[in-house]
Protein backbone atom coordinates (compact mmCIF):
# COMPACT_ATOMS: atom_id res chain seq x y z
CA UNK A 1 0.00 0.00 0.00
CA UNK A 2 2.85 2.63 0.93
CA UNK A 3 4.84 2.12 -2.20
CA UNK A 4 0.92 2.96 -4.17
CA UNK A 5 0.77 6.01 -2.77
CA UNK A 6 4.44 7.25 -3.03
CA UNK A 7 4.06 5.96 -6.88
CA UNK A 8 0.72 7.72 -7.27
CA UNK A 9 2.84 11.13 -5.41
CA UNK A 10 5.12 11.22 -8.07
CA UNK A 11 2.69 10.66 -11.37
CA UNK A 12 0.94 13.83 -9.67
CA UNK A 13 3.73 16.01 -9.33
CA UNK A 14 4.81 15.21 -12.87
CA UNK A 15 1.47 16.32 -13.89
CA UNK A 16 1.29 19.60 -12.08
CA UNK A 17 4.92 20.26 -13.10
CA UNK A 18 3.60 19.93 -16.99
CA UNK A 19 0.77 21.94 -16.42
CA UNK A 20 2.83 24.54 -14.69
CA UNK A 21 5.71 24.83 -18.19
CA UNK A 22 2.48 24.74 -20.25
CA UNK A 23 0.34 27.60 -18.75
CA UNK A 24 4.62 29.35 -18.72
CA UNK A 25 4.82 28.67 -22.77
CA UNK A 26 1.38 30.09 -22.99
CA UNK A 27 1.98 32.91 -21.28
CA UNK A 28 5.15 33.46 -23.86
CA UNK A 29 3.01 32.80 -26.92
CA UNK A 30 3.39 35.42 -29.52
CA UNK A 31 -0.26 34.20 -30.53
CA UNK A 32 -1.64 35.84 -27.44
CA UNK A 33 -3.87 39.08 -28.35
CA UNK A 34 -2.08 42.27 -27.84
CA UNK A 35 -3.91 45.10 -26.69
CA UNK A 36 -5.41 47.93 -29.51
CA UNK A 37 -4.36 51.42 -28.46
CA UNK A 38 -6.32 53.68 -30.60
CA UNK A 39 -5.45 57.39 -31.00
CA UNK A 40 -7.73 59.79 -29.40
CA UNK A 41 -10.43 61.69 -31.83
CA UNK A 42 -9.95 64.92 -33.52
CA UNK A 43 -10.73 68.31 -30.86
CA UNK A 44 -14.12 69.56 -32.07
CA UNK A 45 -13.26 72.74 -34.12
CA UNK A 46 -14.10 75.80 -32.35
CA UNK A 47 -16.33 78.58 -34.78
CA UNK A 48 -15.00 82.01 -34.54
CA UNK A 49 -17.33 84.43 -32.03
CA UNK A 50 -19.91 85.98 -33.77
CA UNK A 51 -19.72 89.93 -33.29
CA UNK A 52 -22.68 92.07 -31.71
CA UNK A 53 -23.55 93.66 -34.64
CA UNK A 54 -26.92 96.03 -34.50
CA UNK A 55 -27.02 95.75 -38.42
CA UNK A 56 -25.16 94.03 -40.98
CA UNK A 57 -26.14 92.56 -44.48
CA UNK A 58 -22.63 90.21 -44.25
CA UNK A 59 -20.60 93.09 -46.11
CA UNK A 60 -18.45 93.81 -42.79
CA UNK A 61 -17.71 90.32 -41.65
CA UNK A 62 -16.77 88.93 -45.10
CA UNK A 63 -14.46 92.35 -45.83
CA UNK A 64 -12.58 91.29 -42.69
CA UNK A 65 -12.40 87.84 -44.09
CA UNK A 66 -11.16 89.01 -47.65
CA UNK A 67 -8.69 91.42 -45.18
CA UNK A 68 -7.29 88.25 -43.73
CA UNK A 69 -7.09 86.43 -47.16
CA UNK A 70 -5.86 89.10 -48.98
CA UNK A 71 -3.28 90.70 -46.79
CA UNK A 72 -2.91 88.24 -44.01
CA UNK A 73 -3.87 90.42 -41.16
CA UNK A 74 -6.25 90.26 -38.79
CA UNK A 75 -6.15 94.04 -36.96
CA UNK A 76 -4.83 97.13 -37.99
CA UNK A 77 -2.91 99.57 -35.08
CA UNK A 78 -4.26 103.14 -34.57
CA UNK A 79 -3.66 105.38 -37.89
CA UNK A 80 -2.77 102.40 -40.18
CA UNK A 81 -4.10 101.25 -43.46
CA UNK A 82 -3.48 98.79 -46.06
CA UNK A 83 -3.09 99.14 -50.05
CA UNK A 84 -3.07 96.14 -52.51
CA UNK A 85 0.37 96.62 -54.79
CA UNK A 86 -1.85 95.90 -57.98
CA UNK A 87 -5.09 97.60 -58.38
CA UNK A 88 -7.68 96.60 -60.86
CA UNK A 89 -8.11 99.19 -64.17
CA UNK A 90 -11.77 98.63 -64.38
CA UNK A 91 -14.95 98.04 -62.35
CA UNK A 92 -16.69 99.73 -59.77
CA UNK A 93 -15.73 100.98 -56.44
CA UNK A 94 -17.31 100.07 -52.94
CA UNK A 95 -16.80 101.11 -50.02
CA UNK A 96 -17.30 99.29 -46.86
CA UNK A 97 -17.02 100.81 -43.28
CA UNK A 98 -17.46 98.40 -40.22
CA UNK A 99 -18.30 101.10 -37.65
CA UNK A 100 -18.14 98.11 -34.81
CA UNK A 101 -14.09 97.44 -34.78
CA UNK A 102 -13.86 100.77 -36.75
CA UNK A 103 -12.25 99.76 -39.97
CA UNK A 104 -12.78 101.16 -43.72
CA UNK A 105 -12.71 98.59 -46.45
CA UNK A 106 -12.46 99.13 -50.26
CA UNK A 107 -13.40 97.12 -53.32
CA UNK A 108 -12.71 97.26 -56.96
CA UNK A 109 -14.33 94.79 -58.99
CA UNK A 110 -15.06 93.08 -56.15
CA UNK A 111 -11.29 92.79 -55.25
CA UNK A 112 -10.22 93.87 -52.13
CA UNK A 113 -7.59 96.40 -52.78
CA UNK A 114 -7.28 98.77 -49.37
CA UNK A 115 -8.15 98.43 -45.49
CA UNK A 116 -7.91 100.95 -43.04
CA UNK A 117 -8.76 102.04 -39.78
CA UNK A 118 -11.12 105.26 -39.09
CA UNK A 119 -12.92 107.10 -36.16
CA UNK A 120 -16.93 107.30 -36.75
CA UNK A 121 -19.22 109.43 -34.39
CA UNK A 122 -18.27 109.46 -30.47
CA UNK A 123 -21.32 108.72 -28.27
CA UNK A 124 -24.30 111.35 -28.77
CA UNK A 125 -23.43 111.36 -32.28
CA UNK A 126 -24.25 109.32 -35.11
CA UNK A 127 -22.54 107.46 -38.31
CA UNK A 128 -25.40 106.77 -39.91
CA UNK A 129 -26.29 102.88 -40.73
CA UNK A 130 -27.08 101.89 -43.89
CA UNK A 131 -26.57 101.90 -48.18
CA UNK A 132 -25.44 105.52 -49.40
CA UNK A 133 -23.31 106.60 -52.10
CA UNK A 134 -20.83 109.10 -52.58
CA UNK A 135 -22.77 112.37 -53.63
CA UNK A 136 -19.72 114.77 -53.55
CA UNK A 137 -16.20 115.14 -53.56
CA UNK A 138 -13.44 117.69 -53.29
CA UNK A 139 -9.84 117.70 -52.31
CA UNK A 140 -10.41 120.53 -50.09
CA UNK A 141 -13.42 121.38 -48.11
CA UNK A 142 -14.05 123.17 -44.58
CA UNK A 143 -16.92 122.16 -42.11
CA UNK A 144 -19.91 125.51 -42.04
CA UNK A 145 -20.98 123.33 -38.77
CA UNK A 146 -17.81 122.93 -36.88
CA UNK A 147 -15.53 126.25 -37.16
CA UNK A 148 -14.19 125.98 -40.38
CA UNK A 149 -12.59 122.91 -39.41
CA UNK A 150 -10.87 121.27 -42.60
CA UNK A 151 -12.04 117.94 -44.66
CA UNK A 152 -9.18 116.61 -47.01
CA UNK A 153 -9.91 114.64 -49.73
CA UNK A 154 -13.62 114.97 -48.58
CA UNK A 155 -16.71 112.89 -50.05
CA UNK A 156 -19.97 113.28 -48.55
CA UNK A 157 -22.35 110.80 -48.90
CA UNK A 158 -25.66 112.13 -47.68
CA UNK A 159 -27.23 115.16 -47.08
CA UNK A 160 -26.77 116.60 -43.98
CA UNK A 161 -22.82 116.45 -44.52
CA UNK A 162 -21.36 112.92 -43.53
CA UNK A 163 -18.58 112.23 -45.51
CA UNK A 164 -15.01 110.51 -45.64
CA UNK A 165 -12.10 112.68 -44.94
CA UNK A 166 -8.45 112.55 -43.66
CA UNK A 167 -8.20 113.45 -40.69
CA UNK A 168 -7.77 112.70 -36.27
CA UNK A 169 -7.62 108.81 -36.11
CA UNK A 170 -7.28 108.37 -32.65
CA UNK A 171 -8.37 104.36 -32.81
CA UNK A 172 -11.46 104.51 -31.13
CA UNK A 173 -14.91 106.80 -31.92
CA UNK A 174 -13.94 110.48 -31.88
CA UNK A 175 -15.82 112.14 -34.82
CA UNK A 176 -18.98 114.38 -35.01
CA UNK A 177 -20.50 111.88 -37.33
CA UNK A 178 -17.99 112.02 -40.46
CA UNK A 179 -15.81 109.06 -41.11
CA UNK A 180 -12.29 110.24 -40.47
CA UNK A 181 -9.37 108.16 -42.16
CA UNK A 182 -5.40 108.09 -42.27
CA UNK A 183 -4.72 110.62 -44.90
CA UNK A 184 -2.51 108.95 -47.46
CA UNK A 185 -5.75 106.07 -47.29
CA UNK A 186 -8.24 109.13 -48.04
CA UNK A 187 -6.15 110.26 -50.91
CA UNK A 188 -5.97 107.14 -52.55
CA UNK A 189 -9.25 106.18 -52.18
CA UNK A 190 -10.51 109.61 -53.67
CA UNK A 191 -8.83 108.74 -56.73
CA UNK A 192 -10.77 105.17 -57.02
CA UNK A 193 -14.13 106.24 -56.42
CA UNK A 194 -16.72 108.56 -58.31
CA UNK A 195 -19.92 110.32 -57.71
CA UNK A 196 -22.53 107.66 -57.38
CA UNK A 197 -20.01 104.86 -55.86
CA UNK A 198 -21.92 102.59 -53.50
CA UNK A 199 -21.13 102.46 -49.76
CA UNK A 200 -22.02 100.64 -46.97
CA UNK A 201 -22.36 101.55 -43.40
CA UNK A 202 -22.60 98.40 -40.80
CA UNK A 203 -21.99 97.76 -37.42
Amino acid sequence: MRDCSCRRGAQMSKYWLAAVAGMSVLAGCSTAPKAIVSAPPPAPKVAEAELPYKWTQGAAPQAYKDMVAEFGRRGLKTGEYLWASTIPKEGDTRVVIDRLIQVAYVYRDDKLVGAASVSTARSGRITPLGFWSVLEKRPMYRSKKYDNAPMPWMQRIDEYGIAFHGGANPGYPASHGCIRMPMKFAEKLYTLTKVGSKVVIEG
